[in-house]
Protein backbone atom coordinates (compact mmCIF):
# COMPACT_ATOMS: atom_id res chain seq x y z
CA UNK A 1 0.00 0.00 0.00
CA UNK A 2 2.28 2.49 1.09
CA UNK A 3 4.71 1.62 -2.35
CA UNK A 4 1.25 2.23 -4.33
CA UNK A 5 1.09 5.39 -2.38
CA UNK A 6 4.55 6.54 -3.02
CA UNK A 7 4.17 5.44 -7.04
CA UNK A 8 1.32 7.33 -7.30
CA UNK A 9 2.77 10.35 -5.78
CA UNK A 10 5.71 10.06 -7.41
CA UNK A 11 3.76 10.00 -11.09
CA UNK A 12 1.94 13.16 -9.32
CA UNK A 13 4.69 15.27 -8.99
CA UNK A 14 6.69 14.07 -12.60
CA UNK A 15 2.61 15.59 -13.98
CA UNK A 16 2.94 18.73 -11.59
CA UNK A 17 6.48 19.36 -13.46
CA UNK A 18 5.14 18.46 -17.10
CA UNK A 19 2.21 20.74 -16.34
CA UNK A 20 4.89 23.60 -15.21
CA UNK A 21 7.28 22.79 -17.91
CA UNK A 22 4.45 23.37 -20.64
CA UNK A 23 3.46 26.10 -19.18
CA UNK A 24 6.62 27.66 -19.36
CA UNK A 25 7.39 27.03 -22.50
CA UNK A 26 4.25 28.21 -23.80
CA UNK A 27 4.78 31.53 -21.93
CA UNK A 28 8.69 31.51 -22.91
CA UNK A 29 7.48 30.98 -26.72
CA UNK A 30 4.69 33.84 -26.53
CA UNK A 31 6.94 36.47 -24.69
CA UNK A 32 9.38 35.37 -27.72
CA UNK A 33 6.45 36.19 -30.35
CA UNK A 34 5.85 39.12 -28.70
CA UNK A 35 9.18 40.14 -28.74
CA UNK A 36 9.18 39.64 -32.36
CA UNK A 37 6.48 41.24 -33.22
CA UNK A 38 7.41 44.40 -31.52
CA UNK A 39 10.41 44.13 -33.70
CA UNK A 40 8.84 44.20 -36.89
CA UNK A 41 6.29 47.02 -35.58
CA UNK A 42 9.06 48.80 -34.27
CA UNK A 43 11.45 48.79 -37.44
CA UNK A 44 8.09 49.81 -39.46
CA UNK A 45 7.80 52.87 -37.45
CA UNK A 46 11.07 53.90 -38.05
CA UNK A 47 10.99 53.10 -41.46
CA UNK A 48 7.59 55.49 -41.76
CA UNK A 49 9.27 58.48 -39.90
CA UNK A 50 8.81 61.33 -41.21
CA UNK A 51 11.34 63.61 -39.37
CA UNK A 52 11.20 67.37 -40.07
CA UNK A 53 14.36 67.58 -42.03
CA UNK A 54 13.05 64.82 -44.00
CA UNK A 55 9.64 66.48 -44.80
CA UNK A 56 11.86 70.02 -45.87
CA UNK A 57 13.78 67.53 -48.77
CA UNK A 58 10.73 66.07 -49.46
CA UNK A 59 8.97 69.85 -50.29
CA UNK A 60 12.18 70.76 -51.89
CA UNK A 61 12.16 67.52 -54.75
CA UNK A 62 8.35 68.66 -54.67
CA UNK A 63 8.95 71.63 -55.88
CA UNK A 64 11.77 70.84 -58.63
CA UNK A 65 10.01 68.37 -60.07
CA UNK A 66 6.91 70.80 -60.64
CA UNK A 67 9.95 73.27 -62.44
CA UNK A 68 10.64 70.27 -64.40
CA UNK A 69 7.47 69.60 -64.93
CA UNK A 70 6.54 73.04 -66.46
CA UNK A 71 9.52 73.26 -68.53
CA UNK A 72 8.83 70.56 -70.75
CA UNK A 73 6.14 67.31 -71.68
CA UNK A 74 7.59 64.30 -69.96
CA UNK A 75 10.07 66.18 -68.16
CA UNK A 76 9.20 64.85 -64.88
CA UNK A 77 6.84 62.21 -63.37
CA UNK A 78 4.41 65.40 -62.18
CA UNK A 79 2.61 65.72 -65.47
CA UNK A 80 2.01 69.40 -64.56
CA UNK A 81 -0.94 69.18 -67.12
CA UNK A 82 -2.13 72.74 -69.03
CA UNK A 83 -5.87 72.98 -67.62
CA UNK A 84 -6.42 75.74 -69.91
CA UNK A 85 -8.05 77.45 -67.01
CA UNK A 86 -7.25 80.72 -66.73
CA UNK A 87 -10.52 82.26 -65.19
CA UNK A 88 -11.53 80.87 -61.89
CA UNK A 89 -14.75 82.13 -60.95
CA UNK A 90 -15.18 85.18 -59.33
CA UNK A 91 -18.73 85.19 -57.47
CA UNK A 92 -20.27 87.70 -59.89
CA UNK A 93 -21.18 85.18 -62.24
CA UNK A 94 -25.02 85.29 -63.04
CA UNK A 95 -27.26 82.84 -65.21
CA UNK A 96 -28.71 78.81 -64.89
CA UNK A 97 -25.35 76.47 -65.53
CA UNK A 98 -25.21 72.82 -65.55
CA UNK A 99 -22.79 70.03 -64.96
CA UNK A 100 -21.98 66.67 -65.43
CA UNK A 101 -20.03 64.85 -63.39
CA UNK A 102 -18.62 61.41 -65.29
CA UNK A 103 -16.33 59.39 -63.19
CA UNK A 104 -17.96 55.76 -62.34
CA UNK A 105 -20.49 53.35 -62.86
CA UNK A 106 -22.80 56.43 -62.20
CA UNK A 107 -22.89 59.69 -63.62
CA UNK A 108 -24.64 63.19 -62.24
CA UNK A 109 -26.21 65.82 -63.65
CA UNK A 110 -26.76 68.92 -61.93
CA UNK A 111 -28.22 72.93 -62.51
CA UNK A 112 -27.13 75.87 -60.33
CA UNK A 113 -28.79 79.19 -60.75
CA UNK A 114 -26.56 82.29 -60.06
CA UNK A 115 -27.62 85.31 -58.43
CA UNK A 116 -24.33 87.13 -58.36
CA UNK A 117 -22.41 88.63 -55.81
CA UNK A 118 -25.25 89.13 -53.79
CA UNK A 119 -27.45 85.96 -54.62
CA UNK A 120 -24.58 83.43 -55.41
CA UNK A 121 -25.71 79.95 -55.26
CA UNK A 122 -29.55 80.46 -55.90
CA UNK A 123 -30.86 77.37 -56.16
CA UNK A 124 -29.17 74.06 -56.99
CA UNK A 125 -30.48 70.32 -58.47
CA UNK A 126 -29.05 66.99 -59.27
CA UNK A 127 -29.85 63.77 -60.05
CA UNK A 128 -27.74 60.49 -60.31
CA UNK A 129 -27.72 58.20 -62.82
CA UNK A 130 -26.53 54.43 -63.02
CA UNK A 131 -24.81 53.18 -66.08
CA UNK A 132 -26.43 49.86 -67.23
CA UNK A 133 -22.94 47.73 -67.08
CA UNK A 134 -23.14 46.55 -70.97
CA UNK A 135 -22.83 50.16 -72.32
CA UNK A 136 -19.31 50.25 -70.33
CA UNK A 137 -18.06 47.83 -73.46
CA UNK A 138 -20.44 48.59 -76.62
CA UNK A 139 -19.42 51.79 -78.33
CA UNK A 140 -18.86 55.18 -77.72
CA UNK A 141 -22.74 56.50 -79.30
CA UNK A 142 -24.39 53.88 -77.38
CA UNK A 143 -22.61 55.51 -73.68
CA UNK A 144 -23.18 58.95 -74.79
CA UNK A 145 -26.47 58.66 -76.10
CA UNK A 146 -27.61 56.82 -73.17
CA UNK A 147 -25.88 60.16 -71.27
CA UNK A 148 -27.90 62.52 -73.32
CA UNK A 149 -30.98 60.67 -73.06
CA UNK A 150 -30.69 61.48 -69.33
CA UNK A 151 -29.40 64.57 -69.54
CA UNK A 152 -32.98 65.22 -71.95
CA UNK A 153 -35.10 64.66 -69.33
CA UNK A 154 -33.33 66.53 -65.94
CA UNK A 155 -33.57 69.53 -68.64
CA UNK A 156 -37.02 69.31 -69.05
CA UNK A 157 -38.07 69.15 -65.77
CA UNK A 158 -36.52 72.27 -65.09
CA UNK A 159 -38.84 74.14 -62.87
CA UNK A 160 -39.37 77.71 -62.26
CA UNK A 161 -36.68 78.35 -59.37
CA UNK A 162 -34.49 77.96 -62.76
CA UNK A 163 -34.22 80.67 -65.50
CA UNK A 164 -32.37 80.98 -68.67
CA UNK A 165 -32.69 84.43 -70.06
CA UNK A 166 -34.20 84.76 -73.77
CA UNK A 167 -32.36 83.80 -76.68
CA UNK A 168 -29.63 82.10 -74.90
CA UNK A 169 -28.08 78.52 -74.85
CA UNK A 170 -27.38 76.36 -71.87
CA UNK A 171 -24.09 75.79 -70.81
CA UNK A 172 -22.31 72.60 -69.25
CA UNK A 173 -19.18 71.95 -66.98
CA UNK A 174 -18.50 68.34 -68.25
CA UNK A 175 -16.35 66.36 -65.73
CA UNK A 176 -14.50 63.46 -66.89
CA UNK A 177 -12.91 61.60 -64.17
CA UNK A 178 -10.53 59.89 -67.13
CA UNK A 179 -7.09 60.26 -68.50
CA UNK A 180 -7.65 62.94 -71.51
CA UNK A 181 -5.29 64.86 -73.49
CA UNK A 182 -7.09 68.34 -72.87
CA UNK A 183 -6.47 70.55 -75.93
CA UNK A 184 -8.49 73.72 -74.99
CA UNK A 185 -10.99 74.53 -72.27
CA UNK A 186 -13.86 72.58 -73.92
CA UNK A 187 -11.41 69.50 -75.62
CA UNK A 188 -9.75 66.70 -74.88
CA UNK A 189 -8.76 63.01 -76.60
CA UNK A 190 -9.54 60.45 -74.30
CA UNK A 191 -6.48 58.18 -73.43
CA UNK A 192 -7.61 55.50 -72.01
CA UNK A 193 -10.71 53.61 -69.97
CA UNK A 194 -10.69 53.02 -66.57
CA UNK A 195 -13.14 51.90 -63.48
CA UNK A 196 -14.63 49.19 -65.66
CA UNK A 197 -15.22 51.05 -68.96
CA UNK A 198 -13.35 49.12 -72.28
CA UNK A 199 -14.65 51.03 -75.28
CA UNK A 200 -12.28 50.53 -77.75
CA UNK A 201 -13.20 52.83 -80.15
CA UNK A 202 -13.77 56.15 -78.25
CA UNK A 203 -9.68 55.94 -77.51
CA UNK A 204 -8.19 58.84 -79.20
CA UNK A 205 -11.22 60.62 -79.55
CA UNK A 206 -12.72 64.37 -78.50
CA UNK A 207 -14.88 63.54 -75.43
CA UNK A 208 -16.53 66.96 -75.33
CA UNK A 209 -17.78 66.62 -79.98
CA UNK A 210 -18.65 62.95 -78.60
CA UNK A 211 -21.11 64.43 -75.91
CA UNK A 212 -22.22 67.42 -77.97
CA UNK A 213 -23.07 64.84 -81.09
CA UNK A 214 -25.08 62.84 -78.87
CA UNK A 215 -26.72 65.80 -77.46
CA UNK A 216 -27.60 67.12 -81.00
CA UNK A 217 -29.12 63.78 -82.06
CA UNK A 218 -31.25 63.83 -78.72
CA UNK A 219 -32.65 67.16 -79.13
CA UNK A 220 -30.70 69.12 -76.36
CA UNK A 221 -29.45 72.60 -76.89
CA UNK A 222 -26.69 73.06 -74.97
CA UNK A 223 -22.72 73.72 -75.06
CA UNK A 224 -20.18 72.25 -73.72
CA UNK A 225 -17.83 75.50 -72.17
CA UNK A 226 -15.91 73.80 -69.65
CA UNK A 227 -13.75 70.26 -69.91
CA UNK A 228 -12.52 69.55 -66.16
CA UNK A 229 -11.60 67.22 -63.56
CA UNK A 230 -12.63 66.83 -59.82
CA UNK A 231 -9.22 68.59 -58.53
CA UNK A 232 -9.81 71.69 -60.87
CA UNK A 233 -13.65 71.71 -59.87
CA UNK A 234 -12.63 72.03 -56.30
CA UNK A 235 -10.37 74.53 -57.14
CA UNK A 236 -13.11 77.06 -58.86
CA UNK A 237 -15.53 76.07 -56.46
CA UNK A 238 -13.35 77.18 -53.42
CA UNK A 239 -12.04 80.43 -55.27
CA UNK A 240 -15.92 81.16 -56.13
CA UNK A 241 -16.80 81.41 -52.31
CA UNK A 242 -13.19 82.46 -51.24
CA UNK A 243 -10.86 84.78 -53.63
CA UNK A 244 -8.04 84.14 -51.57
CA UNK A 245 -7.76 79.85 -52.53
CA UNK A 246 -4.37 79.22 -54.52
CA UNK A 247 -4.57 75.76 -54.38
CA UNK A 248 -7.20 72.93 -54.03
CA UNK A 249 -6.06 69.08 -53.09
CA UNK A 250 -8.38 66.13 -52.92
CA UNK A 251 -7.78 63.48 -50.75
CA UNK A 252 -9.79 60.46 -50.96
CA UNK A 253 -9.55 57.27 -52.78
CA UNK A 254 -6.87 58.37 -54.81
CA UNK A 255 -5.15 62.61 -54.56
CA UNK A 256 -4.33 65.62 -56.62
CA UNK A 257 -3.73 68.70 -56.47
CA UNK A 258 -4.25 72.18 -58.47
CA UNK A 259 -3.17 75.52 -58.23
CA UNK A 260 -2.78 78.89 -60.26
CA UNK A 261 0.18 79.19 -61.87
CA UNK A 262 1.60 82.63 -63.70
CA UNK A 263 1.49 81.49 -67.37
CA UNK A 264 5.09 83.56 -67.86
CA UNK A 265 6.32 80.29 -65.67
CA UNK A 266 5.40 77.90 -67.83
CA UNK A 267 7.94 77.30 -70.63
CA UNK A 268 6.20 74.48 -72.20
CA UNK A 269 3.34 77.18 -72.88
CA UNK A 270 3.02 77.45 -76.36
CA UNK A 271 -0.07 79.81 -77.24
CA UNK A 272 -0.61 83.46 -76.71
CA UNK A 273 -0.99 84.29 -73.22
CA UNK A 274 -3.75 84.68 -71.55
CA UNK A 275 -5.59 88.10 -70.43
CA UNK A 276 -5.64 87.05 -66.93
CA UNK A 277 -2.00 86.11 -67.27
CA UNK A 278 -2.72 83.35 -65.31
CA UNK A 279 -2.97 79.71 -65.81
CA UNK A 280 -4.35 76.58 -63.40
CA UNK A 281 -2.26 73.85 -63.67
CA UNK A 282 -3.68 69.60 -62.61
CA UNK A 283 -0.24 68.52 -60.82
CA UNK A 284 -1.46 64.47 -60.97
CA UNK A 285 0.75 64.66 -57.82
CA UNK A 286 -0.07 61.32 -57.35
CA UNK A 287 3.16 60.46 -59.20
CA UNK A 288 5.19 62.68 -57.74
CA UNK A 289 8.17 60.20 -56.67
CA UNK A 290 11.41 61.17 -55.08
CA UNK A 291 14.32 59.43 -53.07
CA UNK A 292 13.46 61.05 -49.88
CA UNK A 293 10.06 59.60 -49.45
CA UNK A 294 10.13 57.04 -46.87
CA UNK A 295 9.22 53.87 -48.48
CA UNK A 296 9.29 50.57 -47.03
CA UNK A 297 8.88 47.13 -48.02
CA UNK A 298 5.55 46.33 -47.38
CA UNK A 299 4.87 49.76 -49.74
CA UNK A 300 7.36 48.19 -52.53
CA UNK A 301 5.99 44.49 -52.26
CA UNK A 302 2.22 46.04 -52.47
CA UNK A 303 3.91 47.90 -55.36
CA UNK A 304 4.49 45.57 -57.37
CA UNK A 305 1.28 43.48 -56.89
CA UNK A 306 -0.65 46.49 -57.91
CA UNK A 307 -2.49 46.93 -61.55
CA UNK A 308 -0.12 49.82 -62.05
CA UNK A 309 3.39 48.76 -60.83
CA UNK A 310 6.14 52.07 -60.71
CA UNK A 311 3.12 54.21 -60.76
CA UNK A 312 0.93 56.49 -58.78
CA UNK A 313 4.17 55.92 -56.01
CA UNK A 314 3.03 59.39 -53.89
CA UNK A 315 -0.43 58.31 -54.48
CA UNK A 316 0.17 54.91 -52.99
CA UNK A 317 2.09 55.96 -49.67
CA UNK A 318 -1.13 59.03 -48.57
CA UNK A 319 -4.32 58.44 -50.33
CA UNK A 320 -7.26 56.48 -49.06
CA UNK A 321 -6.82 53.61 -51.62
CA UNK A 322 -3.95 52.16 -49.61
CA UNK A 323 -4.00 53.02 -46.14
CA UNK A 324 -5.62 50.05 -45.10
CA UNK A 325 -4.36 47.77 -46.93
CA UNK A 326 -0.29 48.82 -46.20
CA UNK A 327 -1.79 48.08 -41.90
CA UNK A 328 -2.92 44.62 -43.19
CA UNK A 329 0.65 43.54 -44.94
CA UNK A 330 2.44 44.28 -41.76
CA UNK A 331 -0.41 42.65 -39.38
CA UNK A 332 0.11 39.19 -41.82
CA UNK A 333 3.88 39.83 -41.39
CA UNK A 334 3.62 40.15 -37.73
CA UNK A 335 0.82 36.63 -37.81
CA UNK A 336 3.34 34.58 -40.33
CA UNK A 337 6.36 35.11 -38.86
CA UNK A 338 5.66 35.85 -35.36
CA UNK A 339 1.81 34.31 -34.71
CA UNK A 340 0.65 37.48 -33.07
CA UNK A 341 -2.38 36.25 -33.51
CA UNK A 342 -2.03 32.95 -32.48
CA UNK A 343 -0.76 29.44 -33.57
CA UNK A 344 -2.11 29.73 -37.26
CA UNK A 345 -2.28 33.06 -39.68
CA UNK A 346 -6.09 33.94 -40.19
CA UNK A 347 -6.70 32.96 -42.91
CA UNK A 348 -9.09 36.39 -43.93
CA UNK A 349 -5.77 38.38 -43.14
CA UNK A 350 -4.22 37.24 -46.42
CA UNK A 351 -7.24 38.49 -48.68
CA UNK A 352 -5.59 42.21 -50.30
CA UNK A 353 -7.56 45.22 -49.43
CA UNK A 354 -9.78 43.26 -46.89
CA UNK A 355 -8.68 45.82 -44.43
CA UNK A 356 -9.73 49.74 -45.52
CA UNK A 357 -8.78 52.84 -44.39
CA UNK A 358 -12.36 54.02 -42.93
CA UNK A 359 -11.77 50.72 -40.35
CA UNK A 360 -8.31 52.31 -39.87
CA UNK A 361 -9.69 55.37 -39.35
CA UNK A 362 -12.48 53.68 -36.88
CA UNK A 363 -9.67 51.91 -35.27
CA UNK A 364 -7.41 54.93 -34.85
CA UNK A 365 -10.60 56.90 -33.41
CA UNK A 366 -10.90 54.71 -31.00
CA UNK A 367 -10.40 55.80 -27.15
CA UNK A 368 -12.23 53.79 -25.28
CA UNK A 369 -10.74 51.85 -21.83
CA UNK A 370 -9.93 48.63 -23.77
CA UNK A 371 -10.06 49.84 -27.71
CA UNK A 372 -13.42 47.85 -27.72
CA UNK A 373 -14.03 49.22 -31.73
CA UNK A 374 -9.95 47.48 -32.72
CA UNK A 375 -11.52 44.30 -30.78
CA UNK A 376 -14.85 44.51 -32.89
CA UNK A 377 -13.21 45.13 -36.61
CA UNK A 378 -10.32 42.42 -35.84
CA UNK A 379 -13.36 39.76 -35.39
CA UNK A 380 -15.54 41.44 -38.34
CA UNK A 381 -13.35 41.80 -40.83
CA UNK A 382 -10.04 39.34 -40.25
CA UNK A 383 -12.31 36.87 -38.36
CA UNK A 384 -10.08 37.13 -35.25
CA UNK A 385 -11.85 36.94 -31.91
CA UNK A 386 -10.87 37.73 -28.26
CA UNK A 387 -7.67 40.10 -29.06
CA UNK A 388 -5.74 41.12 -25.98
CA UNK A 389 -5.35 44.74 -24.86
CA UNK A 390 -1.63 44.43 -26.04
CA UNK A 391 -2.42 43.03 -29.26
CA UNK A 392 -5.42 46.11 -29.95
CA UNK A 393 -2.77 48.57 -28.80
CA UNK A 394 -0.27 47.40 -31.11
CA UNK A 395 -2.75 47.39 -34.12
CA UNK A 396 -3.96 51.10 -32.91
CA UNK A 397 -0.39 51.94 -32.84
CA UNK A 398 -0.10 50.68 -36.55
CA UNK A 399 -2.67 52.60 -38.15
CA UNK A 400 -1.69 55.80 -36.79
CA UNK A 401 2.02 54.77 -37.78
CA UNK A 402 0.94 54.50 -41.03
CA UNK A 403 -1.79 57.54 -41.09
CA UNK A 404 0.30 60.08 -39.57
CA UNK A 405 3.36 59.35 -42.60
CA UNK A 406 0.40 60.04 -44.97
CA UNK A 407 -0.50 63.23 -43.42
CA UNK A 408 2.98 64.37 -43.19
CA UNK A 409 4.17 63.74 -46.31
CA UNK A 410 0.70 65.16 -47.68
CA UNK A 411 1.82 68.48 -45.89
CA UNK A 412 5.18 68.32 -47.50
CA UNK A 413 3.74 68.23 -50.68
CA UNK A 414 1.51 70.94 -50.23
CA UNK A 415 4.56 72.76 -48.83
CA UNK A 416 6.09 72.56 -51.89
CA UNK A 417 3.62 73.89 -54.03
CA UNK A 418 3.58 77.13 -51.72
CA UNK A 419 6.95 77.37 -52.14
CA UNK A 420 6.98 76.90 -55.94
CA UNK A 421 4.49 79.72 -55.19
CA UNK A 422 6.39 81.90 -53.28
CA UNK A 423 3.48 81.84 -51.10
CA UNK A 424 6.19 80.24 -48.54
CA UNK A 425 6.74 83.50 -47.28
CA UNK A 426 5.02 86.48 -46.69
CA UNK A 427 5.83 89.88 -47.76
CA UNK A 428 4.93 93.20 -46.85
CA UNK A 429 2.09 94.90 -48.43
CA UNK A 430 1.06 91.67 -49.88
CA UNK A 431 -2.35 89.47 -50.34
CA UNK A 432 -1.70 87.92 -46.76
CA UNK A 433 -4.29 85.02 -46.85
CA UNK A 434 -2.85 81.43 -48.16
CA UNK A 435 -6.30 79.70 -48.31
CA UNK A 436 -6.29 76.15 -49.44
CA UNK A 437 -9.57 74.30 -50.51
CA UNK A 438 -9.10 70.15 -49.73
CA UNK A 439 -11.97 67.73 -50.66
CA UNK A 440 -11.98 64.02 -50.34
CA UNK A 441 -13.47 61.21 -47.74
CA UNK A 442 -10.01 60.71 -46.35
CA UNK A 443 -9.13 64.32 -45.63
CA UNK A 444 -13.75 65.32 -44.90
CA UNK A 445 -13.89 61.83 -42.54
CA UNK A 446 -10.22 60.92 -41.33
CA UNK A 447 -9.53 63.27 -38.46
CA UNK A 448 -6.70 62.46 -37.35
CA UNK A 449 -5.47 62.43 -40.63
CA UNK A 450 -6.62 65.72 -41.44
CA UNK A 451 -5.63 67.13 -38.12
CA UNK A 452 -1.82 65.94 -38.19
CA UNK A 453 -1.70 67.22 -41.37
CA UNK A 454 -3.17 70.63 -40.71
CA UNK A 455 -0.16 70.69 -37.70
CA UNK A 456 2.27 69.39 -39.53
CA UNK A 457 1.50 72.08 -42.85
CA UNK A 458 1.53 75.04 -39.85
CA UNK A 459 5.00 73.36 -38.27
CA UNK A 460 6.50 73.87 -42.11
CA UNK A 461 5.36 77.04 -42.94
CA UNK A 462 6.49 78.51 -39.56
CA UNK A 463 4.86 80.64 -37.10
CA UNK A 464 4.76 83.96 -38.72
CA UNK A 465 3.35 82.35 -42.16
CA UNK A 466 1.17 80.52 -39.90
CA UNK A 467 -0.98 83.14 -39.06
CA UNK A 468 -1.95 83.75 -42.53
CA UNK A 469 -2.65 80.30 -43.60
CA UNK A 470 -6.25 78.66 -43.96
CA UNK A 471 -7.18 75.25 -44.62
CA UNK A 472 -10.93 74.78 -45.89
CA UNK A 473 -13.21 71.97 -47.04
CA UNK A 474 -14.77 72.70 -50.29
CA UNK A 475 -17.01 70.30 -51.23
CA UNK A 476 -18.24 68.78 -54.32
CA UNK A 477 -15.73 70.19 -56.58
CA UNK A 478 -16.89 67.37 -59.84
CA UNK A 479 -20.56 69.05 -59.61
CA UNK A 480 -20.66 72.53 -58.40
CA UNK A 481 -17.40 73.22 -59.35
CA UNK A 482 -18.03 72.21 -62.63
CA UNK A 483 -20.69 73.92 -62.91
CA UNK A 484 -18.86 76.92 -61.75
CA UNK A 485 -16.88 76.61 -64.32
CA UNK A 486 -18.81 76.62 -67.37
CA UNK A 487 -19.69 80.17 -65.85
CA UNK A 488 -16.46 81.72 -65.66
CA UNK A 489 -15.85 80.10 -69.05
CA UNK A 490 -19.60 81.46 -70.56
CA UNK A 491 -19.66 82.30 -74.01
CA UNK A 492 -21.91 85.38 -72.85
CA UNK A 493 -18.83 86.78 -70.65
CA UNK A 494 -19.67 90.35 -70.46
CA UNK A 495 -23.03 90.55 -71.58
CA UNK A 496 -25.58 91.72 -69.42
CA UNK A 497 -28.25 88.93 -68.54
CA UNK A 498 -31.49 90.51 -69.84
Amino acid sequence: MGKVAVAAGVICAATVVAATAYIVRRRVRYSSSRVKAMEIAKDFEEDCATSFSKLKHVADAMTVEMHAGLASEGGSKLKMLISYVDNLPTGDEKGLFYALDLGGTNFRVLRIQLGGRDGRIVNQEFVEVSIPPNLMVKNTDALFDYIATELAKFVAQEGPGFHLPPGRQRELGFTFSFPVMQTSISSGNLIKWTKGFSIDDTIGRDVVAELAKAMERKGVDMRVSALVNDTIGTLAGGRYFNKDVVIAVILGTGSNAAYVERAQAIPKWQGLLPKSGDMVINMEWGNFRSSHLPITEYDRAMDIESLNPGEQIFEKLISGMYLGEIVRRVLLRMAEEAAFFGATVPSKLKIPFILRTPDVSSMHHDTSVNLKVVGIKMKEILGISDTPLKTRKMVAQLCNDVATRGARLAAAAIYGVLKKMGRDTIQPGENQKIVIAMDGGLFEHYHEYSKCLETTLRELVGDHVSEYLFIEHANDGSGIGAALLAASHSQYLGMEES
